[in-house]
């Protein structure tokens, strides 16, 4: 057993984690970046299992590998947080004050950051200490979606990886294997997850993912014909959708998305939601290319909202808006 078969995709990354680990050249401090979904906590515990293993392959079998599967290895910490930012504090008591406590039972002593752009300035500034000059033994894991928010002398410090999409016919695999799903739905699943293994399992295995689904097509099918008014109003639907609201972007993004490939293309091939192909064929005559990348954008900028907690009601109008207006700007 190899502890990087738990990963889907991804082998250049792999195959280099490999080959640092047989020739003894493991650098003090990775970035993984990739979207959220795309396997990065995965890749990174693999990597950790395989540095702590004692038959130095991620056996699954010694004692290190069962440790580092149970989430008990004492040389491997996970840095949490609860709040949107992580700060100073947290990686002082959670790297700084520990990393120089050298490893209880293996060669190396893993950290693994989760979220890393959530890091304050304080906080980067505080890890950037511990980069310049870390023990022998340590390895520092950052991950993260977003690592323009993190200081270029912590990348420049970091051997950055970037997580690509998977191929469909994997994660086709990887949902017949690993869940009760439909051939439809795993089709539909492959397709919609364009390359993000966590997307693909999500949307097969959650009954939330399926309600917004349907909340967002009525949506999108009725936007046109909808009164201002209504729009407005429907903004408190939406929000007893609010943790779902992620979900809620993607399905949005997959449309217009769809409706730039009909455009482009006249076929309904490469479509994903090729059961929809009327209702975006009637949207697509009247939305011009202009229209269709403004409201993508959007979703893009009400995603960043979001994500840096701007008033849900404000993020969400302001989209909503620009899809009734086909994409016009405001």
């Amino acid at each position: 057993m190899n502890s990087f078969k738990t990963v889907v995709g991804h082998e250049k990354i792999i195959a280099h984690f490999e080959e640092v680990i047989k020739m003894g050249k493991v650098s003090h401090a990775y970035l993984l970046s990739g979207e959220d979904g795309s396997g990065k906590m995965t890749l990174a515990k693999a990597f950790a299992e395989a540095l702590l293993c004692e038959n130095h392959q991620g056996c699954g079998e010694c004692t290190a590998c069962r440790q580092v599967e149970s989430g008990n290895h004492p040389d491997l910490i996970y840095i949490t947080h609860e709040k949107y930012e992580i700060r100073v504090d947290e990686i002082r008591k959670g790297i700084n004050e520990t990393i120089d406590i050298k490893p209880y039972s293996g060669k190396y002593k893993i950290y693994i950051i989760d979220d890393a752009d959530r890091m304050n300035q304080g906080a980067q500034n505080a890890l950037l200490k511990t980069l310049e000059e870390p023990p022998a033994y340590a390895v520092i894991l950052l991950l993260t979606n977003n690592k323009d928010r993190l200081l270029d002398t912590i990348l420049s410090r970091c051997v950055t990886m970037t997580l690509g999409s998977v191929k469909e016919e994997k994660i086709v695999q990887y949902l017949k294997d690993h869940t009760d799903a439909s051939d439809a739905d795993i089709a539909f699943a492959a397709s919609f997850s364009l390359g993000n293994i966590g997307r693909a399992l999500h949307v097969t295995t959650t009954q939330e993912f399926k309600d917004m689904f349907q909340e967002a097509i009525n949506i999108l099918t009725h936007i046109k014909t909808m009164e201002t008014y209504e729009v407005i109003s429907y903004l408190k639907t939406l929000t007893a959708y609010k943790d779902e609201i992620y979900d809620f972007l993607d399905i949005l993004t997959v449309w217009y998305r769809d409706m730039l490939m009909l455009k482009t293309t006249g076929s309904l091939n490469h479509l994903i939601y090729k059961d929809k192909y009327r209702q975006i064929k009637e949207q697509e005559i009247y939305i011009s290319f202009e229209g269709i990348s403004h409201i993508l954008d959007e979703i893009k900028k009400a995603r960043r909202r979001l994500m840096a907690n701007v008033n849900f009601e404000v993020a969400m109008e302001m989209l909503l808006l620009t899809m009734k207006e086909n994409g016009k700007v405001w």
